[in-house]
Order: C-alpha cells, then sequence, then structure tokens
C-alpha cells in the first residue's frame, strides 16, 4: 500500500496536491482519522481518491464493486460520484473496520447506494454470479488480499459489462515486483497477474504509476 505515489519526491508531491486535489472535507476527515489508524498503510493516496471519482465520472458508472474496504474511503470516493440510484457492491471481512467508513457513508449521505457484504469476496462475488448479475456492472476495483486478486480479476471480469473498466491497485508492491528473486508470495502473485494481463486478450490494458501502481483493465 502507499499513502502517495511512489518515486515521487515529497517536495513534488505536495505540490501535486496542492494544485490539483479537490478532497471534499469528509473524505479529508476520513483520510485524518485513518491516518491514526494502526494499518494506515492500507489507506489509499488522495490523489488515488481524486482519481477514483474522475474515473467513475469518465465511465458513467451507474453499479460498481470494490474489493477490500478497510476504513472506506475509496468506497466513498466511488460513491459520491454514483447517481442517486446507483449502487456500490463493497466486500469486505472486518466489522470493525467497515465500521469506521460507515459513520462517513452516513455523514456523507451515500450510505444508501452502498451494499456493504461482510463475507470472503470471493464468495460474494461468487454469489453475484450465481444471481445471474453478469455483465451488469460498470467498474470494479480490487484492493485486498494479493494472493486472491487473480481470483477477483477473473470474476470481475465476468460481471462487468463490455466497457466496464477494472482498476487494480498496488501493481508495484512499493517497487519490488521487479525482483526476479522475491520469495513474498503477495509480490510473486502481483507479478503472474501482470504478466498474464500483458498478454490477456479480453481486456485493453494501462498501468499508471498513480500510488503503488493501478492497472486499468477494460473489459473488450
Amino acid at each position: 500500500m502507499s499513502n502517495q505515489s511512489i518515486g515521487l519526491p515529497d517536495e513534488l508531491h505536495e505540490y501535486l496536491l496542492s494544485v490539483s486535489l479537490r478532497e471534499p472535507d469528509v473524505m479529508q476527515r476520513l483520510r485524518t482519522e485513518t491516518a491514526e489508524h494502526p494499518r494506515s498503510e492500507m489507506q489509499i493516496a488522495p490523489e488515488q481518491g481524486q482519481f477514483l471519482r474522475f474515473l467513475v465520472r469518465l465511465i458513467g458508472v451507474r453499479r460498481s464493486i470494490e474489493v477490500g474496504v478497510f476504513t472506506g474511503y475509496s468506497a466513498l470516493a466511488v460513491a459520491m460520484e454514483l447517481p442517486p440510484t446507483g449502487t456500490l457492491v463493497a466486500c469486505d471481512v472486518s466489522e470493525e473496520y467497515t465500521g469506521v467508513a460507515h459513520r462517513y457513508w452516513v455523514e456523507a449521505g451515500v450510505a444508501d447506494r452502498i451494499d456493504l457484504r461482510i463475507a470472503p469476496a470471493e464468495e460474494t462475488l461468487s454469489a453475484l454470479l450465481e444471481d445471474g448479475q453478469d455483465g451488469t456492472f460498470d467498474f470494479s476495483f480490487i484492493d485486498a488480499d494479493k494472493e486472491t486478486y487473480d481470483t477477483y480479476y477473473e470474476q470481475s471480469l465476468k460481471l462487468l459489462r463490455p466497457g466496464g473498466v477494472i482498476a487494480l491497485d498496488n501493481m508495484f508492491r512499493g517497487g519490488r515486483v521487479t525482483d526476479p528473486e522475491v520469495e513474498e508470495e503477495s509480490v510473486r502473485a502481483i507479478q503472474r497477474l501482470n504478466e498474464k494481463l500483458r498478454d490477456d486478450e479480453r481486456v485493453h490494458l494501462s498501468m499508471l504509476p498513480l500510488a503503488d501502481g493501478v492497472t486499468l483493465a477494460m473489459k473488450r
């Protein structure tokens, strides 16, 4: 995880935020509270939250998926850009973390757009597929356990309509993906997925040096 785009000097990162960040007050306060959390490294960067908001508007998202909620900053970013009748299916296993999230979702007036599922995400996505919801979603943001990213990717691809977009976070793994001798399985899983995505003709692909690396895959 990364709280800012890796490789950017602090001075340049501060400049980036000063001239481009348009962060609603409720998002700023959630980010500030999360910064005090023992697992604050799981928080996405503010410029990444803004990018998600921009992307949701650009795509015209009405139905969205999030795999990995934590304290809800990215879900809040997405939900705030959904139309009033839009839906975000948010997948997480922690009632503690998402309890923080829910307070801010209510305050922002978007809690009714977020369908929080406390269960392993693989099970939730499987249930959506079994319910015949394949091809009905516009967007999926994946930011959870890296060892299962490939499964989440495949499930999301089935759930998305043609032209729908999957955004995968932490595709640089702090730069460790460049190490061919790395032993950590979470890094190796991302290395394998990066190589798979490179050759996957089912999607249009772009990897961005944003935060800890964000890959966008648009379903053909």
